[in-house]
Protein backbone atom coordinates (compact mmCIF):
# COMPACT_ATOMS: atom_id res chain seq x y z
CA UNK A 1 0.00 0.00 0.00
CA UNK A 2 1.19 3.51 -0.69
CA UNK A 3 2.93 5.45 2.05
CA UNK A 4 0.47 7.39 4.17
CA UNK A 5 0.95 10.94 5.30
CA UNK A 6 -0.50 12.80 8.29
CA UNK A 7 -3.66 14.77 7.63
CA UNK A 8 -5.12 17.52 9.76
CA UNK A 9 -8.03 15.94 11.58
CA UNK A 10 -11.24 17.43 12.87
CA UNK A 11 -12.53 15.18 15.66
CA UNK A 12 -16.02 13.84 15.16
CA UNK A 13 -18.14 13.38 18.25
CA UNK A 14 -21.74 12.29 18.66
CA UNK A 15 -24.30 15.05 19.11
CA UNK A 16 -28.01 15.40 19.55
CA UNK A 17 -28.51 14.80 15.82
CA UNK A 18 -27.63 11.16 16.43
CA UNK A 19 -30.85 10.90 18.39
CA UNK A 20 -33.01 11.97 15.47
CA UNK A 21 -35.18 9.37 13.81
CA UNK A 22 -33.43 10.03 10.49
CA UNK A 23 -30.27 8.43 11.88
CA UNK A 24 -30.56 4.65 11.48
CA UNK A 25 -29.56 2.52 14.46
CA UNK A 26 -26.52 0.28 14.24
CA UNK A 27 -27.71 -3.34 14.10
CA UNK A 28 -26.70 -5.80 16.78
CA UNK A 29 -23.09 -6.88 16.32
CA UNK A 30 -22.81 -9.23 19.28
CA UNK A 31 -22.55 -12.32 17.07
CA UNK A 32 -19.63 -10.91 15.03
CA UNK A 33 -15.90 -10.61 15.66
CA UNK A 34 -15.46 -7.60 13.35
CA UNK A 35 -17.67 -5.45 11.14
CA UNK A 36 -17.24 -3.15 8.17
CA UNK A 37 -19.77 -0.79 6.61
CA UNK A 38 -20.74 1.08 3.50
CA UNK A 39 -21.45 4.69 4.44
CA UNK A 40 -23.61 6.69 2.02
CA UNK A 41 -27.04 7.49 0.66
CA UNK A 42 -28.77 5.98 -1.30
CA UNK A 43 -27.01 2.59 -1.23
CA UNK A 44 -29.74 -0.06 -1.13
CA UNK A 45 -28.80 -1.26 -4.65
CA UNK A 46 -25.12 -1.79 -3.80
CA UNK A 47 -23.43 -5.07 -4.71
CA UNK A 48 -20.66 -4.47 -2.19
CA UNK A 49 -22.11 -6.68 0.58
CA UNK A 50 -22.07 -9.67 -1.76
CA UNK A 51 -18.42 -9.01 -2.63
CA UNK A 52 -17.03 -8.49 0.86
CA UNK A 53 -19.14 -11.12 2.59
CA UNK A 54 -18.04 -13.65 -0.03
CA UNK A 55 -14.45 -12.87 0.95
CA UNK A 56 -15.12 -13.30 4.66
CA UNK A 57 -17.06 -16.51 4.12
CA UNK A 58 -14.31 -18.03 1.96
CA UNK A 59 -11.69 -17.10 4.56
CA UNK A 60 -13.82 -18.46 7.43
CA UNK A 61 -13.88 -15.11 9.18
CA UNK A 62 -16.71 -14.20 11.51
CA UNK A 63 -16.85 -10.74 9.92
CA UNK A 64 -19.70 -8.97 8.13
CA UNK A 65 -20.05 -6.01 5.78
CA UNK A 66 -23.21 -4.00 6.38
CA UNK A 67 -24.97 -1.13 4.64
CA UNK A 68 -25.35 1.99 6.75
CA UNK A 69 -27.61 4.16 4.63
CA UNK A 70 -27.38 7.60 6.16
CA UNK A 71 -27.02 11.21 5.02
CA UNK A 72 -25.35 12.18 8.31
CA UNK A 73 -21.58 12.06 8.04
CA UNK A 74 -21.37 12.68 11.78
CA UNK A 75 -23.30 9.48 12.50
CA UNK A 76 -21.00 7.49 10.21
CA UNK A 77 -17.87 8.92 11.82
CA UNK A 78 -19.23 8.16 15.27
CA UNK A 79 -19.36 4.47 14.33
CA UNK A 80 -15.87 4.59 12.84
CA UNK A 81 -14.36 6.24 15.90
CA UNK A 82 -16.28 4.53 18.69
CA UNK A 83 -17.50 1.06 17.64
CA UNK A 84 -15.06 -1.52 19.09
CA UNK A 85 -15.72 -4.08 16.34
CA UNK A 86 -15.32 -1.62 13.46
CA UNK A 87 -12.31 -2.28 11.25
CA UNK A 88 -13.09 -0.37 8.05
CA UNK A 89 -15.66 1.22 5.78
CA UNK A 90 -16.36 1.92 2.17
CA UNK A 91 -17.54 5.47 1.55
CA UNK A 92 -19.77 6.66 -1.25
CA UNK A 93 -21.84 9.74 -2.04
CA UNK A 94 -22.50 12.15 -0.45
CA UNK A 95 -19.53 11.59 1.89
CA UNK A 96 -16.52 10.88 -0.36
CA UNK A 97 -15.19 14.45 -0.27
CA UNK A 98 -16.80 15.69 2.93
CA UNK A 99 -15.12 12.98 5.02
CA UNK A 100 -11.56 14.10 4.22
CA UNK A 101 -11.18 16.87 6.86
CA UNK A 102 -12.26 14.38 9.56
CA UNK A 103 -9.56 11.80 8.81
CA UNK A 104 -6.29 11.48 10.69
CA UNK A 105 -4.22 10.14 7.78
CA UNK A 106 -4.66 10.37 4.01
CA UNK A 107 -2.81 8.24 1.45
CA UNK A 108 -1.27 9.86 -1.65
CA UNK A 109 -4.12 8.45 -3.77
CA UNK A 110 -6.77 9.97 -1.54
CA UNK A 111 -4.92 13.28 -1.44
CA UNK A 112 -4.37 13.47 -5.20
CA UNK A 113 -7.85 12.40 -6.28
CA UNK A 114 -9.53 14.55 -3.65
CA UNK A 115 -12.07 11.89 -2.72
CA UNK A 116 -11.99 8.96 -0.31
CA UNK A 117 -13.89 5.73 -0.87
CA UNK A 118 -12.18 3.69 1.85
CA UNK A 119 -11.60 4.20 5.57
CA UNK A 120 -9.17 1.89 7.34
CA UNK A 121 -7.72 1.81 10.83
CA UNK A 122 -4.18 2.16 12.05
CA UNK A 123 -2.84 2.98 15.52
CA UNK A 124 -0.70 5.85 16.74
CA UNK A 125 2.37 5.08 18.89
CA UNK A 126 0.27 5.57 22.02
CA UNK A 127 -2.40 3.16 20.75
CA UNK A 128 -4.96 5.76 19.70
CA UNK A 129 -7.26 4.67 16.88
CA UNK A 130 -6.45 6.55 13.67
CA UNK A 131 -8.95 6.88 10.82
CA UNK A 132 -7.07 6.62 7.53
CA UNK A 133 -8.51 7.36 4.09
CA UNK A 134 -7.60 6.21 0.62
CA UNK A 135 -9.12 5.86 -2.83
CA UNK A 136 -9.28 2.38 -4.33
CA UNK A 137 -11.39 3.47 -7.33
CA UNK A 138 -8.17 4.18 -9.22
CA UNK A 139 -6.93 0.68 -8.40
CA UNK A 140 -10.21 -0.80 -9.58
CA UNK A 141 -9.91 1.04 -12.89
CA UNK A 142 -6.28 0.00 -13.31
CA UNK A 143 -6.87 -3.67 -12.56
CA UNK A 144 -10.08 -3.88 -14.60
CA UNK A 145 -8.01 -2.87 -17.61
CA UNK A 146 -4.78 -4.76 -16.92
CA UNK A 147 -6.56 -7.99 -16.00
CA UNK A 148 -8.50 -7.97 -19.27
CA UNK A 149 -6.00 -6.92 -21.95
CA UNK A 150 -2.80 -8.55 -23.14
CA UNK A 151 0.58 -7.38 -21.88
CA UNK A 152 1.28 -6.07 -25.37
CA UNK A 153 -1.91 -4.02 -25.43
CA UNK A 154 -1.18 -2.66 -21.95
CA UNK A 155 2.31 -1.68 -23.06
CA UNK A 156 0.89 0.08 -26.11
CA UNK A 157 -1.02 2.47 -23.82
CA UNK A 158 2.20 3.96 -22.46
CA UNK A 159 3.03 7.30 -24.04
CA UNK A 160 -0.20 7.24 -26.07
CA UNK A 161 -3.50 9.06 -25.60
CA UNK A 162 -6.32 7.86 -23.39
CA UNK A 163 -9.86 9.19 -23.21
CA UNK A 164 -12.41 9.73 -20.47
CA UNK A 165 -16.12 10.20 -21.07
CA UNK A 166 -17.70 12.26 -18.29
CA UNK A 167 -16.79 14.98 -15.84
CA UNK A 168 -18.04 13.68 -12.52
CA UNK A 169 -16.28 12.28 -9.47
CA UNK A 170 -15.11 9.08 -11.16
CA UNK A 171 -13.26 11.05 -13.80
CA UNK A 172 -10.62 12.19 -11.29
CA UNK A 173 -9.81 8.60 -10.35
CA UNK A 174 -9.82 7.72 -14.05
CA UNK A 175 -7.32 10.47 -14.88
CA UNK A 176 -5.10 9.31 -12.02
CA UNK A 177 -5.22 5.69 -13.21
CA UNK A 178 -4.46 6.57 -16.84
CA UNK A 179 -1.63 8.97 -15.99
CA UNK A 180 0.04 7.34 -13.00
CA UNK A 181 -0.56 3.64 -13.61
CA UNK A 182 -1.01 3.15 -17.36
CA UNK A 183 1.35 5.87 -18.54
CA UNK A 184 -0.97 7.61 -21.00
CA UNK A 185 0.33 10.89 -22.44
CA UNK A 186 -2.54 13.11 -23.45
CA UNK A 187 -6.00 12.41 -22.10
CA UNK A 188 -9.04 13.50 -24.08
CA UNK A 189 -12.04 14.53 -22.00
CA UNK A 190 -15.48 14.27 -23.58
CA UNK A 191 -18.46 15.65 -21.69
CA UNK A 192 -21.65 17.59 -22.32
CA UNK A 193 -20.58 20.29 -19.83
CA UNK A 194 -17.23 21.99 -20.45
CA UNK A 195 -17.26 23.68 -17.04
CA UNK A 196 -17.18 20.28 -15.33
CA UNK A 197 -14.16 19.30 -17.38
CA UNK A 198 -12.47 22.62 -16.64
CA UNK A 199 -12.84 21.85 -12.96
CA UNK A 200 -11.41 18.35 -13.39
CA UNK A 201 -8.41 19.74 -15.26
CA UNK A 202 -7.84 22.45 -12.64
CA UNK A 203 -8.04 20.01 -9.75
CA UNK A 204 -5.80 17.40 -11.37
CA UNK A 205 -3.29 20.08 -12.36
CA UNK A 206 -3.18 21.42 -8.80
CA UNK A 207 -2.32 17.90 -7.58
CA UNK A 208 0.42 17.38 -10.16
CA UNK A 209 -1.14 15.01 -12.68
CA UNK A 210 -3.05 17.36 -14.98
CA UNK A 211 -0.60 17.69 -17.87
CA UNK A 212 -1.94 16.68 -21.25
CA UNK A 213 -5.61 16.86 -20.28
CA UNK A 214 -7.66 18.22 -23.15
CA UNK A 215 -11.36 18.94 -23.55
CA UNK A 216 -12.69 17.80 -26.95
CA UNK A 217 -15.41 20.18 -28.07
CA UNK A 218 -16.32 19.09 -31.61
CA UNK A 219 -16.39 16.22 -34.07
CA UNK A 220 -14.00 18.08 -36.39
CA UNK A 221 -11.47 18.32 -33.53
CA UNK A 222 -11.89 14.62 -32.75
CA UNK A 223 -11.32 13.67 -36.39
CA UNK A 224 -7.84 15.19 -36.32
CA UNK A 225 -6.66 13.46 -33.15
CA UNK A 226 -4.72 10.25 -32.69
CA UNK A 227 -7.01 7.42 -31.57
CA UNK A 228 -6.90 6.74 -27.83
CA UNK A 229 -5.55 3.34 -26.84
CA UNK A 230 -7.86 3.13 -23.84
CA UNK A 231 -11.19 4.77 -23.01
CA UNK A 232 -13.03 5.00 -19.70
CA UNK A 233 -16.73 5.78 -19.92
CA UNK A 234 -18.07 7.18 -16.65
CA UNK A 235 -21.53 8.48 -17.51
CA UNK A 236 -25.04 7.10 -16.83
CA UNK A 237 -26.77 5.18 -19.59
CA UNK A 238 -29.14 7.93 -20.72
CA UNK A 239 -30.03 8.65 -24.34
CA UNK A 240 -28.75 12.05 -25.56
CA UNK A 241 -31.36 14.80 -25.37
CA UNK A 242 -29.70 18.20 -25.54
CA UNK A 243 -27.48 19.45 -28.34
CA UNK A 244 -24.42 19.25 -26.09
CA UNK A 245 -25.22 15.62 -25.28
CA UNK A 246 -25.58 14.79 -28.97
CA UNK A 247 -22.26 16.49 -29.71
CA UNK A 248 -20.57 14.39 -27.04
CA UNK A 249 -22.12 11.22 -28.46
CA UNK A 250 -20.93 12.06 -31.99
CA UNK A 251 -17.41 12.69 -30.68
CA UNK A 252 -17.47 9.27 -29.01
CA UNK A 253 -18.67 7.65 -32.24
CA UNK A 254 -15.90 9.40 -34.15
CA UNK A 255 -13.21 8.11 -31.79
CA UNK A 256 -14.60 4.58 -31.76
CA UNK A 257 -14.85 4.62 -35.54
CA UNK A 258 -11.15 5.21 -36.16
CA UNK A 259 -9.18 2.42 -37.82
CA UNK A 260 -7.10 1.43 -34.82
CA UNK A 261 -9.05 -0.16 -31.97
CA UNK A 262 -8.33 -0.34 -28.26
CA UNK A 263 -10.02 -1.18 -24.97
CA UNK A 264 -12.92 0.64 -23.34
CA UNK A 265 -13.96 0.29 -19.71
CA UNK A 266 -17.71 0.94 -19.43
CA UNK A 267 -18.13 1.88 -15.77
CA UNK A 268 -21.94 1.90 -15.89
CA UNK A 269 -23.46 -1.47 -14.99
CA UNK A 270 -26.58 -0.52 -13.03
CA UNK A 271 -29.40 -1.15 -13.72
CA UNK A 272 -27.93 -3.08 -16.68
CA UNK A 273 -24.44 -3.56 -18.12
CA UNK A 274 -25.93 -3.55 -21.62
CA UNK A 275 -25.50 0.17 -22.19
CA UNK A 276 -25.60 2.18 -25.39
CA UNK A 277 -21.85 2.87 -25.11
CA UNK A 278 -21.20 -0.85 -24.65
CA UNK A 279 -23.17 -1.70 -27.79
CA UNK A 280 -21.60 1.09 -29.83
CA UNK A 281 -18.05 0.07 -28.85
CA UNK A 282 -18.65 -3.62 -29.60
CA UNK A 283 -20.12 -2.77 -32.99
CA UNK A 284 -17.00 -0.72 -33.79
CA UNK A 285 -14.69 -3.60 -32.87
CA UNK A 286 -13.39 -2.39 -29.49
CA UNK A 287 -12.53 -4.62 -26.54
CA UNK A 288 -15.23 -3.84 -23.96
CA UNK A 289 -14.57 -4.32 -20.25
CA UNK A 290 -17.60 -4.15 -17.96
CA UNK A 291 -17.70 -1.80 -14.99
CA UNK A 292 -18.38 -4.72 -12.66
CA UNK A 293 -14.70 -5.57 -13.10
CA UNK A 294 -13.68 -2.19 -11.69
CA UNK A 295 -16.11 -2.61 -8.81
CA UNK A 296 -14.69 -6.05 -8.00
CA UNK A 297 -11.06 -4.97 -8.06
CA UNK A 298 -11.57 -1.81 -6.01
CA UNK A 299 -13.46 -3.91 -3.45
CA UNK A 300 -10.73 -6.55 -3.31
CA UNK A 301 -8.20 -3.76 -2.78
CA UNK A 302 -10.29 -2.61 0.18
CA UNK A 303 -10.21 -6.10 1.69
CA UNK A 304 -6.47 -6.31 1.08
CA UNK A 305 -6.06 -3.13 3.13
CA UNK A 306 -8.61 -3.96 5.84
CA UNK A 307 -7.42 -7.53 6.37
CA UNK A 308 -3.73 -6.72 5.77
CA UNK A 309 -3.46 -9.58 3.30
CA UNK A 310 -1.78 -10.03 -0.05
CA UNK A 311 -4.12 -10.02 -3.03
CA UNK A 312 -2.97 -13.55 -3.87
CA UNK A 313 -4.58 -14.81 -0.63
CA UNK A 314 -8.03 -13.42 -1.44
CA UNK A 315 -10.73 -15.55 -3.14
CA UNK A 316 -10.83 -13.59 -6.40
CA UNK A 317 -12.61 -16.23 -8.49
CA UNK A 318 -15.24 -16.85 -5.82
CA UNK A 319 -15.97 -13.12 -5.67
CA UNK A 320 -16.34 -12.96 -9.45
CA UNK A 321 -18.71 -15.93 -9.36
CA UNK A 322 -20.89 -14.37 -6.65
CA UNK A 323 -21.06 -10.96 -8.33
CA UNK A 324 -21.81 -12.47 -11.74
CA UNK A 325 -24.75 -14.32 -10.22
CA UNK A 326 -26.11 -11.12 -8.67
CA UNK A 327 -25.68 -9.02 -11.81
CA UNK A 328 -27.54 -11.61 -13.86
CA UNK A 329 -30.65 -11.31 -11.71
CA UNK A 330 -33.50 -9.41 -13.44
CA UNK A 331 -33.92 -6.80 -10.66
CA UNK A 332 -30.39 -5.55 -11.28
Amino acid sequence: MAQTQPHSASPATPSSTAMQSSIPPVPSLSHLDKVSFLFGYPIAHSLSPYLHNAVYSALNLNYQYLLYECRSLEACLSIARLEPKFYGAAVTMPHKVAVIPHLDVLTPEGEAIGAVNTIFLRSSPDGTRLLCGTNTDCIGIREAILQNVSKEDAKSMEGRPGMIIGGGGTSRAAVYALKRFLGCSDIYLVNRDKSEVDQVIAECSSKGFGSGLRYISSVSEAEKLEVPRVIISAIPDFAPQSESEWTARRIIETMLGKERKGAILEMCYHPSPNTAIDALARNKGWKVIGGVEAMIWQGLEQDKIWLRRKMSTLPVEKVKEVIAAEVSKPHL
